[in-house]
């Protein structure tokens, strides 16, 4: 009796959401999803998965049925975010980098022409490289060349760092490069700090449509920026929200100005669910 008691209460506990809604479940398909993007001209939520799966470009509506799948002619070494631009064209940042070792850092560009294909679709690859980075791993203290996060603004990317440093696990540097293929030099444009420990990781990130917010997912918070100058956003005013709620999220995404979709992923007790957070 007090085994299913203690279930019962476990279960209680892992229905707890906290200050997030739970809007939808994901499908089995998307057990491991690290990418969500609203885009011009789709009434879809595209979504994709990390590494290890499949490389697809998932459409679903807003009950988190698939809808669409669009097979891209690459290889999904660690994809990990979406970004998208003012013409509907979709971006795929494959540039997970756990051990620091990857000298194949790309983004693959996906046109919008493209999103109505029922086959395997060729896309334009944008490959880049922190200058910062002189060894494959660095040293243990220098592991700040991660990346799981980035945005399209004002015809560029820009990317924030996931570090990989002890007791440095929430820094993040902020990277620009051109959206156009060829091999680019990052430039660095700042660092801002979450916290120090392993829930600070930076692991999604978003421009609202008016391109005055920007939003920052860890597994256990969000960080809003605001009043920013120019392209560095980590430097305007910053507005953090805990959620109360712990799983491995890996996605966020403006739904309107006061309100974000978030993504975890399924761990096999919870998670695998798309959330609704209000923010104001």
């Amino acid at each position: 009796m007090r085994k299913l008691i203690a279930l019962i209460y476990i279960s209680f506990l892992s229905c707890d959401t906290g200050n997030l809604t739970v809007i939808a479940d994901l499908p089995r398909a998307l057990n491991e999803a690290s990418g969500l993007e609203k885009i011009a001209y789709s009434e879809f939520l595209w979504m994709i998965n990390d590494s290890g799966n499949k490389p697809v470009l998932y459409g679903l509506d807003n009950l988190g049925t698939i809808k669409r799948q669009i097979k891209i002619n690459a290889k999904n070494r660690d994809w990990e975010d979406l970004a998208s631009d003012k013409n509907g064209n979709i971006y795929i940042g494959d540039f997970g980098n756990n051990s620091n070792k990857r000298k194949n850092l790309t983004i693959l560009k996906v046109l919008n022409d493209s999103l109505k294909s029922h086959k395997k679709i060729d896309v334009e690859k944008i490959s880049f490289y922190y200058p910062e980075q002189t060894a494959f791993p660095p040293k243990n203290k220098d592991m700040h060349f991660d990346c799981e996060s980035f945005i399209f603004y004002n015809d560029s990317l820009f990317l924030f760092t996931k570090s990989r440093s002890k007791k440095d696990f929430g820094r993040t540097n902020l990277y620009k490069i051109p959206a156009k293929k060829g091999r680019h030099k990052a430039e660095y444009v700042s660092t801002f700090n979450t916290c120090s420990d392993l829930g600070c990781w930076v692991t999604s990130a978003d421009i609202n449509d008016e391109k005055n917010q920007i939003v920052l997912l860890t597994e256990r918070s969000v960080y809003i920026f605001s009043n920013f100058k120019g392209n560095d956003f980590l430097n305007g005013d910053v507005k953090h929200i805990d959620f109360k709620h712990r799983s491995q999220k890996e996605s966020v995404l403006f739904k309107n100005d006061s309100t974000l979709l978030i993504t975890d992923e399924y761990l096999g007790v919870n998670g695998g669910n798309i959330y609704q957070l209000d923010i104001y």
